[in-house]
């Protein structure tokens, strides 16, 4: 038997086992496999919307995750950042204003 790690990220929860991830939201879930030979690209791999980016970003910092842009509200109604994993794979994350 595996184990397992959550992180809520806003209404997000993501669950680490061995060997992939499971991006999870209500009924829906995405599920990511480890790829050991994997290069992150330079630009974002994934978009999520959540219902607080401050509180998000500020746990995304807690759990050691780099952030490329800061936080900031965006002339277009979002609030929003972006995250790189510990791997460098970059997530876009943003909030309605």
């Amino acid at each position: 038997m595996s184990s397992s790690t959550t992180l809520k990220l806003g209404r997000v929860a993501v669950t680490l086992p061995v060997g992939f991830v499971i991006l999870g939201k209500d009924d829906a879930e995405i599920h990511l496999t480890l790829q050991k030979a994997h290069r992150a690209p330079p630009f974002n791999i994934a978009h999520m919307m959540v219902s607080d980016a401050a509180e998000t970003c500020r746990r995304c910092q807690e759990h050691g995750f780099r952030i490329i842009p800061k936080l900031e509200d965006k002339d277009y109604g979002l609030r929003s950042f972006v995250f790189a994993d510990h791997d460098g794979n970059r997530i876009d994350v943003g909030e309605l204003l």
